[in-house]
């Protein structure tokens, strides 16, 4: 599995604004900020939401820990999907959030 470090990610978003970010945490986690940019699907639903995920481009997966996002990097994996863990979660994420 691809991984990268919340720092690394944030370097990247500050000169390529065509990243995709697919934060999988629950509804209510998400509420309180995600990374600015991420699409929403929470883990339980993304089996049922594959049709929203572009199979041409690279994914960084997040969660809060690193945990549910390695999860969902391993399923989208299986998939035929190319997608990178971002390690650390959201706990380690030091960027500006957006609410």
């Amino acid at each position: 599995m691809k991984e990268i470090f919340p720092e690394e990610l944030a370097n990247k978003l500050k000169t390529d604004n065509n990243i995709s970010i697919i934060d999988v945490r629950e509804h209510e986690e998400v509420a309180h900020g995600k990374i600015p940019g991420a699409k929403h699907i929470p883990l339980g639903e993304l089996p049922d939401r594959l049709n929203e995920i572009d199979r041409n481009r690279n994914h960084i997966m997040v969660c809060r820990s690193g945990n549910r996002s390695g999860n969902a990097s391993q399923f989208l994996e299986a998939h035929g999907y190319d997608v990178t863990n971002m390690v650390g979660g959201m706990l380690e994420w030091k960027d500006e959030i957006e609410k």
